[in-house]
């Protein structure tokens, strides 16, 4: 039990500074001016899915739920 207690620290410890990263990547959420007359629905705007942000906020996503639960799962007295 020690041994996968150790291999979930590593993965733990991998998760923590890859979703610090992945945060600090993303662009701020504030649209400006532009969302009050409305430019925030262009085609770009609608599409969030397929660009590289849209694949920093799934990722910022799968990695928040793997933190949490790594973080229960470590707490455990197993």
């Amino acid at each position: 039990m020690e041994i996968l207690r150790t291999i979930l620290t590593v993965i733990f410890a991998i998760d923590c500074i890859a979703l610090t990263v992945v945060v600090l990547m993303q662009e701020g959420k504030s649209q400006g001016l532009g969302a009050i007359a409305g430019a925030a629905d262009t085609y770009w705007g609608k599409n969030k899915g397929r660009t590289m942000e849209g694949g920093l906020v799934k990722a910022t996503s799968v990695m928040g739920v793997l933190f949490f639960v790594l973080a229960v799962v470590l707490n455990l007295n197993f």
